[in-house]
């Protein structure tokens, strides 16, 4: 099992595919694919009976974090998928995660096995603290960029958003209900400080403004609407 630490500035954006477009045109010489260029991210959120984190952060709090499991693609029980802890504060985005088989996972749910990991305990605690469960399935197909000689850039482009309140495991596969009723694309851009003069003039040429949105929050709060 091994542990990531990231920290970092995020910003989001949601595009039509006519932005979308002219967007990464402009930015073509600037950037690069990513090794791991084109992928569909899976994750299952846990929440416990009276959705405590997600309630918390639609209220939009100095701080707020999720749990999430994640897989790159559709996994299989010897597959590698990363059980997460990201938080925010003050805008400055924190995730902390271990890597681990997604059998291990259910082995940790099942027998509460918990190796000698810092960041495990931490996700341990988590889920006796609040009574974790699996809440929702979400997925989105992803196309991630990096900046030519700026590591520390990466530009993320999700489609297809979607999501299940059923067959909450991720073996099941990434089908679920659009979010979208059509085209629209949720940029990201991740930086660990300030963004790229060169990024920033093309943002405001383009008129592409950051916004705030959550994608299960966003989710969460359109099913309680389909609801009333």
């Amino acid at each position: 099992m091994d542990v990531n630490v990231f920290q970092r500035v995020e910003q989001k954006y949601l595009l039509d595919k006519n932005i979308k477009d002219l967007f990464l045109d402009k930015i073509n010489q600037m950037v690069e694919k990513d090794p791991y260029f084109e992928s569909t991210i899976c994750n299952i959120y846990f929440d416990n009976d009276d959705n405590e984190l997600i309630i918390n952060s639609l209220e939009k709090p100095t701080f707020k974090n999720k749990v999430r499991l994640r897989s790159y693609n559709v996994p299989n029980l010897d597959s590698r998928v990363y059980l997460e802890v990201k938080d925010k504060y003050k805008g400055v985005v924190g995730k902390r995660r271990c890597k681990m088989q997604l059998k291990d996972f259910y082995n940790y749910i099942d027998n509460g096995y918990v190796k000698d990991e810092q960041i495990m305990k931490e996700l341990d605690y988590y889920f006796n603290y609040y009574k974790l469960k699996p809440f929702i399935f979400l997925a989105y197909d992803r196309q991630s960029y990096l900046g030519k000689g700026n590591k520390n850039l990466r530009i993320t482009i999700d489609s297809n958003l979607r999501s299940r309140k059923d067959n909450l495991r991720l073996e099941y596969g990434d089908k679920g209900n659009y979010y979208f009723d059509d085209d629209k694309y949720i940029m990201e851009i991740k930086t660990l400080g300030s963004m790229p003069l060169w990024l920033s003039r093309i943002l405001s040429e383009l008129k592409i403004y950051s916004i705030s949105f959550s994608k299960i929050g966003s989710i969460y709060s359109k099913e309680r609407i389909d609801l009333c």
